[in-house]
């Protein structure tokens, strides 16, 4: 049976950090648009801010549904399994907003990070955590963990910052609703 918590204690914090992924999802207000849910990961991109706050980088990509679904309506959930170890699954719900790498609260925010180099980051997601869950995770699988994929570092470590900003323009200038996040150059 799953347990509601008042907030992030010392050892929730802990499993969070240990994870090596964690999802993400968001939905538009009504009943058209899609559902998004997205898989994060990335050492060093998840930080406890405090036991009600959570902020993770939001690295430019495919897509950019997050932002526009926190634009419209805010809610958000964060779910973290456990792969190894004993099972247990934690969800975060709350309401997020994004700071996008040109805000003023960009580089303190990015302090949070401990690695030093985040060049493919668009923006930090703060989440205003309004409910900690846990389930068992009985039913998620053991996997082993061998190591981060460097290739989103590769690919934005191929860009000056012209073009990186030009990819963000114009690949996640929408969602995929169509909805306008950034604009284009």
């Amino acid at each position: 049976m799953g347990k509601v918590y008042e907030a992030i204690d010392d050892r929730i914090h802990a499993f969070l950090l240990a994870q090596k992924i964690f999802f993400v999802a968001t939905a538009p207000s009504g009943s058209d648009g899609h559902v998004n849910v997205s898989p994060k990961g990335l050492s060093g991109c998840f930080a406890v801010l405090d036991p009600l706050k959570v902020a993770y980088l939001e690295y430019g990509g495919s897509g950019i549904e997050t932002i526009a679904h926190l634009r419209d309506n805010g809610r958000i959930v964060l779910m973290f399994c456990a792969f190894d170890g004993p099972p247990k699954i934690y969800r975060l719900h709350g309401r997020g907003r994004e700071v996008l790498w040109d805000d003023p609260q960009f580089p303190e925010l990015m302090r949070n990070f401990p690695e030093p180099k985040h060049w493919g980051a668009r923006s930090v997601i703060v989440v205003d955590v309004e409910r900690v869950s846990d389930s068992c995770g009985y039913g998620v699988p053991l996997m082993d963990y061998t190591g981060d994929r460097d290739l989103l570092n590769q690919f934005w470590d191929n860009k000056d910052e012209e073009q990186r900003l030009h990819y963000l323009h114009t690949r996640n200038a929408t969602s995929i609703d169509g909805v306008p996040v950034l604009a284009a150059d």
